[in-house]
């Protein structure tokens, strides 16, 4: 099972983001993606996940072409995103945020909420139970009744990690993981990423922090200038001259 990227072509004016990028990730294991600044990292998520929609290329998850599908549609199909600047809803508490992340929910309808209170009441507390379990499994139960834009950063990025996982995602694509993140709590996203890969679930992770991505990727993939510069085990990439040349010269 992989992401297969072929061909993939995405410009700003003259600037092209990415130029004829071509990569196979595998979809089941954790993958590091990384590169200079401008080196296209963050537009080849957009373009995966279906937030941008590229030039020329096409982009296939579990032997099948995405083209063409919204973002919502490849979040059906369990490849999800999170962003480096988590997106929660500020003023709802940690709890409320989890369980507004699935869609289709029956109570979103006037007519469930009227004719069908039995069946959004089921619902709601299911989704309540799945929120109440990955909390615990983040360590943000007790943190479940303050109001998201309260939280520290980190605690922001568990957050968001949080509301993909209600979603139950076969791939997730990790922005800046650790970005604005303090130590302590960078170790424990770490920890539970890998628990959560021990359970089935794949990651490919754009990540500036090198040391923490490399024990944590069994490979990684090297973009440089919209295209693929190396791909491979995390001490070979690292060892490369290429990779080195890139980011000295940036």
């Amino acid at each position: 099972m992989s992401i297969e990227v072929r061909n993939l072509t995405l410009a700003y004016g003259e600037f092209r983001a990415l130029d004829g990028m071509s990569v196979s990730m595998p979809s089941n294991s954790i993958v590091g993606l990384i590169g200079p600044n401008g080196a296209g990292k963050s537009s080849l998520f957009s373009v995966i996940s279906g937030f941008i929609q590229p030039l020329e290329g096409e982009v296939r998850f579990l032997e099948q072409n995405l083209s063409g599908k919204a973002a919502f549609e490849r979040a059906r199909m369990g490849m999800c995103r999170t962003f480096q600047v988590p997106r929660e809803f500020r003023h709802l508490t940690v709890l409320e945020n989890m369980m507004a992340a699935p869609g289709d929910q029956a109570g979103e309808s006037l007519w469930s909420l009227v004719f069908r209170r039995r069946r959004v009441a089921q619902e709601e507390q299911a989704l309540r139970e799945r929120a109440e379990k990955w909390m615990r499994f983040l360590r943000l139960d007790a943190v479940a009744g303050q109001p998201a834009g309260a939280l520290s950063g980190g605690q922001k990025k568990l957050l968001e990690l949080g509301r993909i996982l209600m979603l139950e995602p076969r791939c997730v694509l990790l922005d800046e993981p650790y970005a604005g993140v303090n130590p302590v709590l960078i170790e424990q996203i770490s920890e539970r990423i890998a628990e959560l890969h021990a359970q089935g679930i794949g990651f490919v992770i754009v990540e500036h922090n090198l040391h923490m991505l490399a024990k944590l990727a069994s490979s990684l993939v090297v973009m440089d200038r919209g295209k693929l510069l190396a791909q491979g085990r995390p001490a070979e990439v690292m060892a490369d001259e290429r990779v080195r040349e890139a980011y000295m010269g940036a």
